[in-house]
């Protein structure tokens, strides 16, 4: 195994979907900041977050709130799964099966693994995109393949890496985008820059919940870049590590996107806008997106990996995952991304985050029920080797509480959804506006605490086995 010359930690990553024991734990708390920080500095979220400004119609400054609202709000979400993995030593979806049993826990996961893939296919055409811009004599396809390759390698190294790239591009990324606003700001090149839109309830809506969802998209995967934390961590600093560095860097490319669409003439691609808007210093702008594009897919493929494998192992439960089959999964997956991106529509990103937010319906209640189980119910303290148990061990293959609760959330939130495929009744009645995740959290985490509060197999469940954590 390679190691690094100041660590023992391994370079390549041996652990899959395992328990990360005591004496392979290792990095620092503050790595998280840079780890989400550095990662939110992309083209992505640039591009959802000119989508307050170009598809909701608002003005700079009813933009700027909305996006600070939303990732302030979904933030605190995103932050408190990240809390759970120095404690528990595990990946998110695995963990998942101490909530919803071996087998209640796989539909989770598949959408998760799904969600992971769209994320990557999505960055890897941005890659394209961007690197045919740098360089013209590059076609998109040919960047394309190329971004996969780059986002491959780095998620096929694994954790480490991953957050020593993040933490030289929180600096980099941070100074580059800084310097981007300066320059727009100084280069205005429209007359309505500030007086463009309007303040609407149903686009300032949106534009809270999209970026509400951003930050819980990350969810179902945030805490496995902080499972090889000690496990002496503090939650507190788990937490405001964490959501710092997502709230703050999400919010600086939802804005930066918003400020450039207004900075040029209507109608202009995102990315075509930002290199338009930061003139001289656009293609600079346009090389850091595409490394950045590169290192923070890497966390998308990642966890599509470790979403597959825990779907495998739960049926194939003596399996034991080695980093040479997350590799080799790794490669499959990229290769059938890069081949369906390559031959995707150009409307291909807009496709995709209509299907997030198809998805993010069913991910909400499951947000509920984990963040309820894990700090009101079961304080941290779970039974790991039962998780890994194909009969699920003292939570079983099915947790009949923990699926009444997520069907419920999930019933609850249909009126309010506001989707390509489909407009609620009261969505419709507020002009649009899609409210159903706030919904589905307010109703699903006080019925799951009573649901298992009420269950008479809590208290065994709660007194078998080895239980690991404490918070």
């Amino acid at each position: 195994m390679v190691t690094t010359a100041t660590s023992s930690a391994p370079l390549i990553e041996k652990h899959t979907i395992g328990y990360v024991p005591p004496e392979d734990r290792h990095g620092k708390v503050r790595d998280l900041f840079t780890l989400w920080f550095g990662g939110n500095i992309a083209p992505l979220p640039i591009v959802t977050g000119a989508l307050g400004v170009q598809l909701f119609h608002l003005n700079l400054i009813w933009g700027i709130v909305a996006i600070l609202v939303g990732h302030l709000v979904g933030g605190v979400l995103m932050a408190l799964h990240s809390a759970q993995g120095p404690q528990m030593g595990i990946p998110q979806m695995i963990q998942s099966r101490a909530q919803f049993g071996s087998l209640g826990a796989l539909l989770v996961v598949v959408i998760a693994g799904v969600m992971y893939i769209g994320f990557f296919a999505s960055n890897i055409v941005l890659a394209g995109k961007s690197l045919h811009g740098v360089v013209d004599a590059v076609p998109v396809p040919v960047g394309i393949v190329i971004g996969a390759i780059g986002s491959g390698i780095i998620g096929i190294i694994g954790y480490r890496f991953i957050h020593v790239l993040n933490r030289i591009g929180t600096w980099v990324l941070g100074a580059g985008i800084v310097l981007g606003f300066g320059y727009i700001f100084t280069h205005v090149q429209t007359t309505d820059f500030l007086t463009r839109g309007s303040f609407n309830i149903s686009g300032w809506l949106a534009t809270v919940s999209l970026a509400a969802l951003w930050q819980i998209a990350f969810a179902p995967y945030v805490s496995d870049y902080s499972r090889y934390l000690p496990a002496d961590v503090p939650v507190a600093s788990t937490f405001w590590t964490t959501y710092l560095g997502s709230a703050l860097g999400s919010s600086l490319s939802f804005i930066f996107g918003a400020v450039a669409v207004l900075a040029t003439p209507v109608g202009m691609d995102t990315m075509d806008a930002v290199k338009l808007a930061t003139g001289a210093i656009g293609p600079l702008m346009l090389v850091l997106f595409l490394l950045s594009v590169i290192s923070h897919n890497a966390l998308n493929l990642y966890g599509a990996v470790l979403s597959i494998i825990t779907l495998v192992q739960t049926f194939a439960y003596r399996w034991i995952p080695t980093a040479k089959s997350r590799a080799v999964i790794s490669i499959i997956v990229l290769a059938a991304c890069a081949i369906a991106a390559v031959f995707a529509s150009k409307d291909f990103i807009g496709h995709f985050v209509d299907m997030v937010l198809v998805l993010l319906v069913v991910l909400v209640p499951w947000t509920a029920i984990n963040l309820i189980d894990f700090y009101a119910i079961h304080k941290g303290k779970y039974d790991i080797a039962s998780i890994f148990r194909v009969d699920g061990g003292i939570y079983g293959r099915y947790n009949p509480q923990a699926l009444l609760a997520y069907g419920i959330g999930i019933a609850v939130q249909i009126p309010f959804m506001n989707t390509p495929l489909y407009v609620g009744p009261i969505s419709e009645h507020i002009n649009g506006a899609d409210l159903s995740w706030v919904v589905g959290l307010v109703v699903t985490s006080p019925l799951y605490f009573w649901l298992a509060s009420r269950d008479s197999a809590y208290k065994r469940r709660m007194e078998g086995g080895k239980l690991v954590g404490g918070i």
